[in-house]
């Protein structure tokens, strides 16, 4: 059983196992809490004891277990009925729920393997023109080259892109005007990386390495420790910066045109 919390935020991620999903739901907590319909949090049950908590937040839905628990067989029906309803872009949770879920939501959703990274080569800042307090217009100029879906979502993007950073729960960098990279959550000592593009003209002279190299030093400077996530094809390529894979996950993505 899955009930909305509405009024006890205390249930929201307390107990919640330590691990990325658990970094976003937090973010998404710290940033708008329990008000706002577009960003909403669930307790799950099974037998009448809890036993985790979702974030749906906008189009993207992050399922985590609490401590000492797993996501059984009525928990991952429970999400199948969650996601028929809500339709979600993305769906976030552990592999082994992810696959069991796919059994009731093939027909809409495809399963895309990702690689979890943990920046660990640190050998100092290196000098770069870097402005780690650009114009949010100026970054969305250049994600939108390497995004096309957010032109569409301008007005979201920067509506939540702002409230988050100006929470300290996000950050924005941009390097020589031409690439940028967002902090998609701090929380913690941890940070997770998310969009990372660099102008069409510009690119091939590896300044997006460079740029995720330096935010990897910037801020384990402070005490940071900073992720991200790649697809099997980009595997190498974080390696050679110097991130280190240390997990595995699987996403649910929606087809196209459900």
């Amino acid at each position: 059983m899955i009930k909305q919390i509405s009024d006890n935020s205390d249930m929201l991620i307390s107990r919640l196992k330590d691990s990325r999903y658990t970094g976003k739901i937090t973010a998404n907590f710290d940033a708008y809490g329990l008000g706002y319909d577009f960003c909403r949090f669930f307790a799950v049950y099974e037998n009448d004891r809890r036993v985790g908590t979702v974030s749906l937040f906008n189009a993207t839905m992050i399922c985590e277990a609490l401590e000492g628990e797993v996501f059984g067989s009525e928990s991952v029906a429970d999400f199948a009925f969650m996601i028929r309803i809500n339709k979600p872009t993305t769906c976030e949770l552990e592999q082994e729920c992810a696959k069991a879920l796919m059994n009731y939501v093939s027909d809409g959703y495809t399963l895309g393997e990702r690689h979890e990274f943990e920046f660990q080569c640190p050998n100092g800042l290196p000098e770069l023109t870097v402005d780690e307090t650009p114009r949010l217009d100026d970054v969305f100029d250049i994600l939108k080259t390497g995004f096309p879906n957010l032109v569409s979502a301008y007005d979201l993007w920067l509506t939540d892109t702002s409230h988050r950073i100006r929470r300290g729960l996000s950050q924005a960098f941009v390097l020589n005007g031409c690439t940028t990279a967002t902090i998609q959550y701090i929380v913690g000592s941890k940070a997770l990386i998310g969009q990372v593009a660099t102008l069409p003209e510009m690119r091939g002279k590896h300044y997006a390495r460079l740029l995720l190299y330096y935010i990897g030093e910037r801020l384990g400077m402070d005490g940071i420790n900073v992720r991200l996530f790649a697809r099997n094809h980009r595997k190498s390529y974080y390696e050679e910066i110097g991130f280190r894979e240390i997990g595995v996950d699987y996403v649910l993505d929606i087809k196209d045109g459900i």
